[in-house]
């Protein structure tokens, strides 16, 4: 059996958190099987798009999986796509795209921010997207998965069989073993085109009229909100709303775009500049209080993806994500508290997004949705005075029984862990001996 090994320092996306590792990366299931019954302790890695510590292991072992990158099968008359832990949701989607069916073309039911995410990583994750409210998240469309243990076994896990580690393991954060293949069921579209309509909103409260009305006839959803605006102001943006057709006259898919080739500098990410994007970005509908056009899916599900290297933006020092989620009992009040924190204190950056999330189960033990309103900014890295406004941020999340994303988190509290995740104890049960990462040991108190 052949491994490669190599020892380097690793950065998560948000590249506030950089630690030393030993990498192993197997190149077939076999070796894959192998690195996880090795010294531990270990812990799966794809593409590294967590923004905190999650896909960590300072000074341990991460186990690699760009090498597990095969497809299985793909059944085009169920709509069915069986590989391997490594394969990305881009490569997914590049495939589909070659393949049209009579009646349109097979997609992804959900997808992330970004593409450039590992099936595996979707998995762990239990990643979710814009079309929340009527498709849940990632995992509801698992048939099965193969989970390598540390003892040796190879385990099918499915809602049917071992029905407790398939619950454990997604949103399990690549703590209960290592995902080898994956069974994914796909979704029918019209096409790969998207009707999409820009509406200027004027405050939260307007927000959540649009969002109120969007429900009807529209799939995803989601609104950009200048976080600098305060008072009356407060949580001004842009909705977009959008859905799959047919249709023609639409905008030409761009590929490949800039690049962020180096640290950019602290000045780059201040005050004055980040007013400077937000009025420029807000006034992008030139007066119009609407706009619809037809347009490829990459821009509006991937906007960041158009941009390599993005998070070198933040400069040597990176970024934290912030994002939570408030029940949607108190999603108004808790938002208009969170905003108005943010905007007083001027730290928080160019992106801001707000969306809702629907009321259909996530299948994890540890997913992050719930039925409510999600709240996603970023701060560049300022220290002691960014964690001391995150850990406000927090307490507004904690009062109203709300939770913050494991995904992006490199900083909360072993309190938030456990409040904001009911079934925690329940989880721990199914953690493999072998596995840890730099969250699970600073967040739950494990070696």
């Amino acid at each position: 059996m052949v491994i490669a090994r190599r020892a380097e320092q690793v950065l998560s996306w948000g590249r506030c958190h950089r630690f030393d590792h030993v990498r192993l990366i197997p190149g077939t299931i076999d070796e894959a099987r192998e690195a996880v019954r090795g010294e531990g302790p270990v812990l799966p890695f794809g593409l590294g798009r967590s923004y905190g510590d999650s896909c960590l292991n300072d000074n341990a072992v991460l186990i690699d999986t760009q090498r597990l990158d095969h497809f299985v099968s793909f059944d085009e008359a169920k709509g069915e796509i069986v590989c391997e832990a490594g394969v990305s949701l881009d490569a997914i989607l590049a495939l589909l795209a070659t393949k049209p069916q009579t009646d349109g073309y097979w997609f992804l039911p959900v997808v992330p921010g970004t593409k450039f995410v590992t099936v595996g990583g979707a998995i762990a994750n239990d990643v979710h997207g814009k079309n929340h409210e009527v498709e849940g998240t990632f995992g509801r469309h698992v048939n099965w998965f193969d989970l390598a243990r540390s003892d040796g076994q190879l385990l099918r896990c499915s809602p049917e069989e071992n029905a407790e580690l398939f619950a454990a393991t997604i949103g399990g954060l690549g703590l209960t073993g290592l995902v080898t293949r994956a069974s994914i069921r796909l979704m029918k579209v019209p096409s790969l085109m998207l009707e999409v309509e820009d509406i200027r909103i004027r405050n939260l409260d307007h927000y959540f009229e649009v969002a109120e009305e969007s429900r009807s006839g529209w799939t995803h959803h989601a609104a950009w909100v200048d976080v600098l605006a305060e008072g009356k102001a407060a949580g001004r943006g842009i909705y977009t709303r959008s859905r799959f057709t047919t249709c023609e006259n639409s905008k030409e898919a761009k590929s490949g775009g800039p690049r962020v080739p180096v640290e950019a500098p602290s000045w780059a990410i201040s005050h004055p500049t980040i007013k400077l994007f937000n009025a420029v970005y807000g006034r992008k509908l030139f007066g119009e209080m609407r706009r619809t056009e037809c347009t490829p899916y990459g821009p509006v599900f991937f906007p960041l993806d158009g941009v390599s290297d993005w998070n070198k933006m933040y400069g040597r020092g990176g970024f934290y994500q912030y994002q939570c989620v408030v029940p949607k009992d108190l999603a108004r009040e808790s938002t208009a508290a969170l905003l108005p924190t943010i905007a007083e204190d001027r730290q928080g950056s160019f992106l801001t997004v707000l969306k809702e999330f629907g009321d259909i189960t996530s299948p994890g033990m540890l997913s992050f949705p719930m039925p409510g309103t999600t709240l996603a900014v970023d701060f560049p890295n300022r220290g002691e005075r960014t964690l001391e406004l995150l850990d406000r941020l927090d307490a507004i999340t904690l009062d109203a029984g709300g939770r913050v994303y494991a995904a992006k988190d490199g900083r909360a509290s072993a309190e938030m862990l456990v409040q904001g995740f009911p079934k925690l104890e329940t989880f721990r049960r199914y953690v493999d001996p072998a596995f840890s990462s730099t969250f699970w040991r600073r967040s739950a108190g494990t070696r």
